[in-house]
């Protein structure tokens, strides 16, 4: 095992313990080792880069995930859950995601919003 699936797995353990499998369990029968590569490539490689720190990286994720529009709202939704988990506020999130109404235009921004209030309040669901 490599280095850098190690540090995507110990990494995504703090995240999203279940991101794996969950990948794995989605997409590994129509290309496999997916789930492995993404928590290498992605996890490993670049969250897990020093000169940012977590929470940071993931706001960026969501900001880019926001600017890039609509088609993006699972990835981005996760990623909302894994700031949120990196210690980010959800003031924090939201601010972000309103950042790229200049960037990538109102449209984007509120669908990043819808993406964010679906998130919240999937959390708020009582248990």
């Amino acid at each position: 095992m490599s280095q850098a699936l190690k540090r995507g797995r110990a990494l995504t353990q703090n995240l999203n313990p279940d991101l794996e499998t969950v990948l794995k369990d989605r997409y590994d029968d129509l290309l496999p080792e997916f789930a492995e590569s993404l928590i290498e490539w992605a996890y490993g490689r670049h969250y897990a880069r020093q000169g940012l720190d977590l929470k940071t990286r993931q706001l960026c994720t969501i900001a880019a995930l926001t600017a890039l529009g609509g088609q993006t709202a699972p990835q981005l939704k996760i990623n909302i859950e894994h700031t949120l988990a990196a210690g980010a506020s959800r003031t924090e999130v939201v601010e972000a995601i309103w950042q790229m109404a200049v960037y990538g235009g109102l449209p984007a921004a509120i669908n990043g919003l819808n993406a964010a209030r679906d998130v919240f309040d999937q959390q708020d669901k009582p248990a």
